[in-house]
């Protein structure tokens, strides 16, 4: 019994290296895409704050209306177009 201990230990710990080696390169094959990801993580993040907190958006949409009134109709015609291209979108998936 305690041979087969012995080698199970052994086993393990090889798998271990293995699986630690594995690892590394791993990381180092997506180490270009971490600077990226993080910015569109940064960026979900940021999306789900403005939807979680919806006074914030509407507020600064009424002084910018209040202030410049062309602008915000420009922003609304843009806004509306990108909600029915990301309805559109969404329909084809």
């Amino acid at each position: 019994m305690s041979e087969q201990l012995k080698a199970l230990e052994l086993r393990r710990h090889q798998l271990m290296l293995q699986a630690n080696k594995e690892r590394k390169e791993f990381g180092e094959h997506f180490e270009p895409w971490e600077k990226p990801l993080s910015w569109a993580d940064k960026g979900v993040d940021a999306i789900q704050f403005l939807k979680s907190n919806p006074i914030l958006w509407t507020s600064a949409f009424a002084a910018l209306a209040h202030y410049k009134p062309k602008l915000a109709g420009k922003v609304i015609a843009v806004g509306w177009g990108a909600v029915k291209l990301l309805k559109g979108a969404k329909k084809l998936i």
